[in-house]
């Protein structure tokens, strides 16, 4: 009975005593917890980060470098290999190809292409990159137009008394919408001043006589290029500007009008349409040139018309359709998405 009671006692003993796997265990979950508990809060890690690369710049420190983006437009004879070299020579600069579109006119036999690219982390230099896309157009007989993206274009509105299509340009550059600085309003009337105070932008008035035309218009030419502005917005400018004002301006003269034409010529077309039924309304927007109303078209557009419709509702269609059309045009040649041939645009995008 003795040795029974203290082979028990001895067993109870082992069994109280933790094993050495068990103190290992224990010790580890104990620096474990120790551990966790000095592991810092990942957003107040965040937070100090933030707050570091603020200090960084405060003192001068690196700053993420600006987007280096560029859009050159291509023209030529169609012909094999002219995405493949363009795409190659960007490449080999070290360039990113953002976004790239072609069209080929096959009655013409003709190319062009929009190519959009990151020069940012480009390994030569533009100089450098510009002497090989000539030397490709060159191998291609093609024309191009860059543009580095370094500065907005520099736009005028011309306007007469009608104030829909103003607004419009206006309100859609305040929210962002068009890239590029309004750098002048100008009037053949005082109508509209307010609409320029509004958006705290020059507003000039030259009056428009048919003596004073062309000296006036020279006067509008030499102040707009004293301002650098690159292009002209015919916002319902209710006068015909001349061959010359045209010609110092090619292809950057922007004009919107109804789509009537050549149908309903002269005053109140709305009127004679409606009084001859008709079950479309449109709008144009186009390029002026020498030849009046007829220069290479941008964009378009129509709203239906029933038996239902009154004169009001045409022109209330009518003002909808000038305002979106011509705003479409304008964004369009902003964005260098145009390209103008044989009196007709490819518009890139659209």
């Amino acid at each position: 009975w003795n040795k029974k009671a203290e082979q028990q006692a001895r067993r109870g003993a082992h069994a109280r005593e933790p094993s050495s796997s068990m103190v290992i265990n224990r010790c580890i979950s104990q620096t474990e917890l120790e551990a966790s508990t000095n592991i810092p809060d990942m957003s107040e890690r965040k937070a100090d980060n933030e707050e570091s690369a603020a200090a960084s710049i405060e003192e001068g420190g690196d700053t993420p470098p600006a987007s280096k983006v560029a859009t050159i437009r291509i023209e030529g004879p169609d012909g094999k290999g002219i995405v493949a070299a363009f795409a190659q020579l960007l490449y080999g600069h070290g360039c990113n190809v953002i976004d790239a579109e072609q069209h080929t006119d096959v009655e013409a036999d003709r190319f062009f292409q929009r190519i959009v690219f990151d020069y940012g982390s480009m390994h030569t230099d533009r100089v450098s990159l510009q002497k090989g896309i000539q030397e490709v157009c060159a191998r291609f007989n093609m024309t191009h137009d860059i543009n580095w993206g370094e500065s907005k274009k520099k736009a005028c509105i011309f306007v007469s008394k009608y104030d829909h299509v103003i607004w419009e340009l206006l309100l859609r550059h305040r929210a962002g919408e068009l890239p590029c600085d309004i750098a002048l309003i100008i009037s053949n009337h005082e109508d509209l001043r307010h609409v320029a105070e509004h958006f705290d932008i020059r507003y000039e008035v030259f009056k428009i006589t048919k003596d004073t035309k062309r000296e006036q218009e020279d006067k509008e030419i030499e102040l707009m290029r004293s301002l650098g502005v690159d292009l002209v917005i015919l916002a319902r400018y209710m006068q015909i500007i001349t061959d010359e004002f045209c010609r110092a301006y090619t292809h950057a003269v922007i004009n919107i009008h109804h789509s009537f034409l050549p149908a309903f010529i002269g005053a109140k077309p709305y009127h004679r349409a409606h009084a001859r039924g008709v079950k479309l309304v449109g709008a144009t927007a186009h390029y002026a040139t020498e030849t009046l109303d007829e220069g290479p078209i941008i964009e378009q557009d129509v709203a239906r018309i029933t038996h239902r419709h009154t004169v009001d509702d045409l022109l209330v269609k009518g003002r909808v359709l000038e305002r979106e059309i011509l705003f479409r045009a304008v964004k369009a040649h902003l964005e260098d998405r145009i390209i103008v041939y044989e009196n007709k645009c490819v518009v890139f995008g659209s």
